[in-house]
């Protein structure tokens, strides 16, 4: 398979890039600089090629998904990582909105501008998945006072999530909104319980279709179980 994972160059992303590389797939791994990716790069030169992408420029995903189809014809996997946890002790008496702004234009406005411009790659692809990495800070059924931007980024994701897997139903392509775990990564902090490598091989497994999930399920844990919205 030939998997876009953005975000690449750390916690997750890098994760997520090396288990799919140590499973015989291609990784597009998108960073915002290049050199970002160079240790992944390095370790597998066959199999990681780089894709300068700022989630946040529409032009940047433009060019990114232009390069990306002069080399290959398809992609099979979108694996939306990059994210961006502003605020997250903020009261709202104190909440900086331009923090909130950014937080948007990272959480959901990135996954919405590479769905926009690499679908038509991933609609000639096969065995088709787009992942959405959410949080279970963006379930409304469980909502707390605290981490608004993050929080209220994640349950929009969600919603763009169930309309792209409306939007794309008759096409046989899975579409999810995951919840990762806490895991220990830059966002996660050193506290976190979970590790991101297996976080990583779950979705490497979801992507493979070797999890068996309810089809009208759409925001899931990593391990496939339901998560309520």
């Amino acid at each position: 398979m030939k998997i876009l994972v953005t975000g690449a160059n750390r916690g997750l992303g890098y994760a997520l890039s090396k288990a799919a590389v140590l499973r015989g797939h291609t990784v597009l791994a998108c960073a915002r600089n290049e050199d970002q990716l160079k240790d992944l790069i390095e370790q597998y030169p066959n199999q990681v090629h780089p894709l300068e992408l700022d989630v946040t420029d529409e032009k940047s995903v433009a060019v990114a998904a232009a390069k990306a189809s002069e080399k290959w014809e398809s992609i099979d996997v979108i694996i939306n990582n990059a994210g961006a946890l502003y605020e997250r002790d903020a009261k709202i008496e104190d909440l900086d909105f331009s923090l909130l702004e950014r937080t948007m234009n990272v959480n959901l406005y990135g996954p919405m501008r590479v769905v926009k411009h690499f679908l038509p790659l991933l609609f000639k692809g096969t065995d088709q998945t787009i992942i959405n990495i959410s949080s279970d800070a963006g379930s409304i059924t469980t909502a707390y006072g605290g981490d608004y931007p993050y929080a209220i980024s994640k349950t929009a994701l969600n919603m763009f999530t169930k309309q792209i897997k409306h939007y794309v139903s008759n096409k046989n392509i899975n579409v999810y909104a995951i919840h990762p775990g806490w895991i220990k990564t830059d966002m996660g902090g050193e506290r976190a319980p979970g590790s991101p490598d297996d976080t990583a091989n779950n979705l490497i497994d979801i992507v493979e279709k070797k999890k068996i999930i309810d089809e009208d399920l759409f925001f899931i844990k990593h391990d496939g179980e339901s998560m309520k919205i």
